[in-house]
């Protein structure tokens, strides 16, 4: 069974940093990259990324199907890392997918994950700790990405919360009470 390791964080948090770090233990390596360069802007950061990944690492662009790329990237891998969950869900709701296809997407990528035989770190933001965006489709990002990173958590064995580049294990942990509700 594949092991799964959720990396949250905010903008800037260290997130892709410590994945890089934690994949760095194995011989080879997957990287699924969900960015698209739609902007020059965009395309600076995704240069950089390039940059700081070791040279033998497989990339997979792959911004929409992530079922599919997790079953490539892992049938020869030890450690395979999608960056980032967040720019899957914004591709897929410009893509005008809607909450609930966004999250059977998610949910087949997780279950190829978990019935594979490599680990998978997963990147994501963690949107929720901010202000309700103003637009529907602010809202409606926010929300998916919340639902997405709640399924990535319940799936995974390992989950960290980086804070100005320091991470912090949320899971395995002690959970200090269930409140039983859904989707708060």
């Amino acid at each position: 069974m594949g092991k799964i390791i959720l990396v949250l964080g905010g903008a800037r948090s260290g997130k892709s940093t410590f994945a890089r770090v934690l994949a760095g233990r194995y011989k080879k390596v997957s990287f699924i990259a969900t960015a698209e360069g739609r902007d020059a802007e965009m395309r600076r950061r995704i240069s950089a990324h390039k940059r700081e990944r070791p040279p033998g690492w497989k990339t997979f662009e792959e911004p929409r199907d992530i079922q599919r790329a997790l079953s490539e990237a892992g049938a020869a891998n030890g450690c395979v890392i999608v960056d980032c969950l967040t720019l899957l869900v914004s591709n897929l709701l410009l893509a005008k997918k809607s909450e609930a296809e966004i999250c059977g997407a998610v949910a087949k990528a997780l279950t190829a994950a978990k019935k594979g035989k490599f680990r998978t770190v997963l990147v994501s933001n963690e949107v929720g700790l901010g202000l309700v965006p103003a637009g529907r489709l602010g809202r409606a990002f926010r929300d998916a990405a919340g639902r997405v990173n709640q399924q990535a958590a319940a799936a995974a064995d390992e989950v960290y919360f980086l804070v100005s580049g320091i991470p912090l294990k949320v899971k395995p942990g002690q959970r200090v009470r269930d409140t039983g509700r859904k989707g708060d």
